[in-house]
This record gives structure tokens, C-alpha cells and sequence, in this order.
């Protein structure tokens, strides 16, 4: 007889089938680290937008997390980076490492179509209370560069030029970008965002920039 296997199993099964940590998913998802630990452990349950936005980041189907009987296709890229190759180094600025970050993902993506993006809201799960994030249009003040995660200014100073994100367009593929300070990770969307906001879990998006090579 075969084992039921439960909606946090089969969570915790497709992240690391997709080789993320619980951070870096809770980061592609835009909710809490131990959100997702409580979900994978069955200490609670993610809501019907939450298991939609579950599906997509793993690139699996909604079915897949209630039926037992479906198999994974996943479409997450998750890629160490040598930051020394760019002469990156801890002591760095912040400024300076968003830049390096900037062009790993250039490197990374050539002949496409790369826009920086920053947060302009952020939406309580609890209530779906927007709050307006300011220092997503705080941030363009300085050349547009990209904060994410932020709710208050004093951590965004502390964090930028950390994790960093892009969409990117290549080809027929829409990309979503994340670069932390150890790997490139990505995602191939399911849907297009063409517009200049667009929401992902529970922020809102807003293209600040295109990249380019100098």
C-alpha cells in the first residue's frame, strides 16, 4: 500500500528536486523564510493564491500539489557564480557590488532584453493591505538601483546592493532573475509581464531601467 504523501512533503520535495533553500524560494515567492518552513512541515497552509504562486515558482501544477499521481517538470536554473572573477570582494561598496551584480547577469544573458526592477508596493498577506513601499521610488533617486524585500529605510540601507533581481526577455522566454551573493537563480515564467508593474506573490514590481553593456 502506498503512502499518502502530504501538500508539505511534496513542497519541500519540488524545492529541493529544484535545488533552492527555503530562503531563496521564500525570496522567489515574496513571502517570509519560515512561511515556508511552517508550509513544509504542516504547521500551516498556504492560501489558494499562495499555492498558485507555490506552483509557479516551482514550475509545477497547482494539480501536482493536490494529486498525488502527477509527476515534476521543473524550470528553475540555479547557478553558483565565482565572483572573483569580477573582483568582487566583501569590502566593497554597496554601490560597486550592485554594479558587478549588474554585469554577471549581462554575462549571463547576452542579446536580451534586461530590466532592473524594484519594489513600489507590498501587500499584507493577512489582510491584502497595500502598503506603499517608498523606498522602491526612493531608490531611482540613485540611477535606478534595484532594492527588493524592503519595508523600512533603515533596512534598506543595510541590504542594498545585496539580492538583487531582473526580467529578463530572451527570445520567446520570459525570465525572473535573482542574484544573491553566491548564485544566479532562475525561473522561467508562465506568464509574460509586458507591462511596466506587475505583482509577484505579495510585491508589486516596477521596471526601473534596461541594462546595457557599456
Amino acid at each position: 500500500m502506498s503512502s499518502v504523501i502530504s501538500l508539505g512533503e511534496k513542497i519541500r520535495k519540488a524545492r529541493l528536486e529544484a535545488g533552492l533553500t527555503q530562503e531563496e524560494l521564500s525570496e522567489l515567492l515574496m513571502v517570509s523564510r519560515a512561511a515556508v518552513a511552517k508550509w513544509e512541515t504542516n504547521r500551516g497552509l498556504p492560501d489558494i493564491e499562495n499555492l498558485k504562486f507555490i506552483a509557479s515558482a516551482l514550475s509545477v501544477s497547482v494539480d501536482y500539489l493536490l494529486d498525488e499521481n502527477n509527476s515534476v517538470d521543473f524550470s528553475i536554473i540555479k547557478k553558483p557564480i565565482n565572483l572573483n572573477k569580477y573582483g568582487f570582494d566583501g569590502r566593497l561598496s554597496s554601490f560597486k557590488k550592485s554594479k558587478i551584480k549588474e554585469q554577471i547577469v549581462l554575462d549571463e544573458y547576452p542579446d536580451s532584453e534586461i530590466n532592473m526592477l524594484t519594489v513600489v508596493k507590498t501587500y499584507n498577506s493577512s489582510s491584502e493591505k497595500m502598503v506603499d513601499n517608498f523606498v522602491g521610488w526612493f531608490s531611482t533617486l540613485f540611477g535606478g538601483l534595484p532594492l527588493f524585500g524592503i519595508h523600512d529605510f533603515s533596512k534598506a540601507v543595510a541590504t542594498l546592493g545585496a539580492d538583487q533581481y531582473y526580467l529578463v526577455d530572451k527570445k520567446d522566454k520570459q525570465y525572473f532573475v535573482l542574484i544573491t551573493d553566491e548564485y544566479i537563480i532562475s525561473r522561467i515564467m508562465g506568464v509574460t509581464f509586458n507591462s511596466k508593474k506587475f505583482r509577484i506573490g505579495d510585491k508589486e514590481f516596477m521596471k526601473v531601467g534596461k541594462l546595457r553593456n557599456k
